[in-house]
């Protein structure tokens, strides 16, 4: 509906006198030397980049260097306590600077926590025998809810070894909590304090502010609860979209209240009259409602995990970090049988992507290399998508069926698996989701912002076109659709809309029309996902794996992850000026570059989509 991002405008030399530049008396030679000293400038400046380009390779070769002896030469000592910190980005799959922990902000920023390291090593320490217990630093995780949901269910599995956790924060956010739960004791700063006030969801909406402008944005849906365009059409929520919301964040909020009430013997009531009447306010109060056990500063902490570990006050606690962790003692697993897990992660578009996107050409060349591999006996698709591009999806799709046939094919749901990211995953074998998972949103939607009133009264730009054919210039942001050309672009979207809800229908052995009465781009949660077949069973990556393995009859295994990751350095090197511009801007604005990026997604959208509005804010 748009001009092929390919096609570029040709310049001509112009011969209009107004190009035509004159030039004052003795600027020549200014601009002369002024255009000399700029371009001495210049290069010198690409000099220097180049060089700490190069200086940091060499630098990240000798580290890598370094990390695989320490890898075979690292022995963990006697008495070790694990400590956890989980105050950063926890995405599926961690990343890591080659250059350590040195920050370069917008060029490279420090690397993530990978939710897969995070599982795999509690459950390794779990019996370890070097591992006594672990001291649990959570205060204000940015993760979605199901991923921690995950981390959640492998510590209560670390704990029922017998092994000790011990949590302690100067404050604890709602997440940050919900996780420390699981720690046999939870300490509390005592000049701290915490939040217990129920969930909120906000959306932003752009309608007046499009109108002031005199951008009319011309909007071609299926489905009631479609609610990624409500923004542009709206100056509220829907009773529709209402509606949803209210149910999937009750839904994620009852997770949160049980799992609070079971390890704190609390019960719902309490903890909802705790949020209604605001009661928490300070330290003493948390105590008082027994949602902390001790309120003592780190030194006390310290102090009584040195009393658990049988070690003097004055001896040293021997605390290791999860990265010396994860290259600690022999975990080599030289079985030749393998299950791929493919991360599908990110918007879904057209192309190559990245490892935060996904691009339909990497990922179904993923899905195809480990289904015609011989070792690879099972796929695992961890799918955190909230969607994109409905043609993107479909690519993608058609290899999720292929592999299925040639092999277990499983999917295992994350933070949000909706729309598209539901697309690419109704073809599994078996779907597993957390009770808050986000998923469903099973519509399609098309935007085209018509921008002609906005370029003649705003800025006094006026178009004129000639056309080969009638409505050769249908699609383009000059000038509104016409009567015909609006049924003509709404049959498009009916038309996919019933190819989605097909594949959803043959995937989860359903009946075309109860995919459409519980489609129409509606949002669930995980645990209510359940309920109407969309997803079969609550788990997490851990749970598909070992279905995956079991449907497989595979009693030795070991993982192999997809796609291959780009190297950070390479990355850096390639790196366009946009990216660069749009980490500078996501490093400047923080949690707000959330709104950019919606009105950036959404306006830059090619063809028709099948996405979820995701980054409404839940807190």
């Amino acid at each position: 509906m748009e001009p092929s991002k390919d096609e570029k405008p040709v310049n001509h030399p112009s011969t209009d006198h107004q190009n035509i530049r004159v030039i004052p008396k003795y600027s020549g030679a200014r601009l002369f030397f002024g255009a000399f000293f700029g371009s001495c400038l210049g290069i010198l400046v690409t000099g220097v980049v180049i060089t700490l380009i190069i200086i940091f390779s060499l630098i990240g070769s000798v580290k890598d260097a370094v990390k695989m002896g320490e890898e075979k030469t690292f022995a963990l000592k006697d008495n070790a306590v694990l400590k956890l910190n989980l105050d950063g980005i926890i995405r599926d799959r961690g990343t890591r600077n080659p250059l350590g922990d040195l920050d370069l902000g917008p060029f490279m920023p420090k690397g993530n926590i990978g939710l897969n390291d995070i599982i795999d090593n509690l459950k390794k320490a779990k019996s370890d025998p070097k591992i006594k217990g672990i001291y649990l630093e959570v205060s204000n995780p940015s993760a979605g809810f199901a991923s921690l949901e995950e981390v959640r269910n492998a510590l209560l599995d670390f704990k029922s070894s017998g092994k000790f956790i011990y949590a302690y924060a100067e404050t604890y956010s709602q997440k940050g909590y919900y996780v420390a739960t699981t720690a046999d004791k939870i300490y509390l700063n005592p000049q701290g304090g915490m939040e217990i006030k129920g969930l909120s969801s906000q959306l932003m909406f752009y309608k007046n502010m499009l109108e002031k402008l005199n951008v009319e944005v011309q909007i071609f849906r299926h489905g009631k609860f479609k609610s990624a365009i409500e923004p542009f059409m709206l100056d509220k929520m829907s009773d529709a979209n209402r509606a949803q919301v209210e149910i999937y964040l009750g839904s994620i909020w009852n997770q949160m209240v049980k799992g609070i009430g079971e390890q704190r013997g609390i019960s719902a009531g309490e903890i909802n009259a705790m949020a209604d009447n605001m009661s928490v306010r300070s330290a003493e109060d948390a105590l008082s409602f027994k949602l902390v056990d001790q309120l003592q500063y780190e030194d006390e902490v310290l102090s009584g995990i040195r009393k658990s570990i049988g070690i003097e006050e004055k001896d040293k606690i021997n605390f290791v970090s999860l990265d010396n962790y994860l290259n600690s003692g022999n975990t080599l697993n030289h079985s030749s049988n393998k299950i791929a897990v493919i991360y599908a992660l990110g918007e879904i578009e057209s192309g190559d992507g990245d490892d935060n996107s996904i691009g339909s050409e990497r990922l179904a060349k993923a899905i195809r290399e480990a289904r015609l591999d011989d070792d690879i006996k099972a796929i695992v698709l961890r799918v955190n998508s909230p969607g994109g591009s409905a043609l993107a999806s479909d690519v993608i799709w058609r290899e999720t069926v292929l592999a299925k046939k040639a092999k277990p094919f499983v999917v295992s749901m994350g933070d949000v698996a909706a729309s598209g990211g539901y697309y690419i995953s109704c073809a599994a074998d078996r779907i597993f989701a957390q009770p808050n998972t986000i998923t469903g949103s099973i519509g399609v939607f098309g935007l085209i912002p018509n921008a002609q009133k906005a370029l003649s009264e705003k800025l006094g730009i006026t178009i004129d076109t000639v056309n080969t054919n009638k409505h050769s210039d249908v699609g383009t942001i000059l000038r509104g659709a016409t009567k015909e050309e609006h049924a003509y672009i709404q049959q498009g979207i009916e038309k996919i809309y019933d190819v989605f809800i097909t594949k959803v229908g043959e995937g989860r052995n359903m009946h075309k029309g109860d995919v459409d009465s519980i489609g129409q781009g509606r949002v669930w949660s995980g645990a209510d996902a359940l309920k109407i077949n969309l997803v079969d069973e609550l788990g997490g990556l851990n749970d598909a794996v070992s279905y995956a393995a079991k449907k497989a009859n595979l009693k030795d295994y070991k993982i192999k992850d997809y796609p291959k990751r780009k190297e950070p350095l390479l990355e850096i090197l390639g790196a366009s000026q946009e990216d660069m511009e749009t980490r500078a801007i996501k490093s400047k604005l923080g949690e707000q570059y959330i709104y950019l990026q919606q009105l950036k997604h959404v306006l830059n959208s090619k063809g028709v989509q099948a996405r979820l509005p995701y980054e409404m804010i839940i807190e």
